[in-house]
């Protein structure tokens, strides 16, 4: 019966793993995704085949930005129930802290290019 529980346990773990690596993932593909899209966007308003006002732009790269970051979150709540010792949860909540304050300003700086 040890022996079952045992291989559930581990499964559990082995699944946690996979799912912090795929959000971790996630939230890179979404912000390199961002980053690229505002080069390319960036690039045609230069050689002025591209209508869009530059803020636009600045929003939409701030918004994935956001996104990714909040993927980037999750996959470290999840790597912390893998392994909570206490190192791991002050990292979590440097960490949380650092990409909340982070996200807050982004999105702030988003708020007030959509109102210019």
């Amino acid at each position: 019966m040890s022996l079952l529980a045992i291989d559930v346990n581990a499964l559990f773990f082995e699944l946690l793993h996979i799912l912090t690596f795929f959000f971790e993932v996630t939230g890179a593909i979404i912000i390199i995704y961002g980053g690229l899209t505002a080069i390319v966007k960036m690039v045609l308003l230069e050689f002025r085949r591209l209508k869009i006002p530059y803020n636009q732009i600045r929003m939409s790269l701030t918004s994935k930005i956001v996104f990714g970051l909040e993927f980037l979150i999750a996959a470290d709540i999840l790597a912390t129930i893998v392994a909570p010792t206490q190192d791991e949860l002050i990292m979590l909540a440097v960490v949380v802290i650092i990409r909340t304050v982070l996200g807050y300003f982004l999105e702030k700086e988003a708020l007030e290019f959509e109102i210019t």
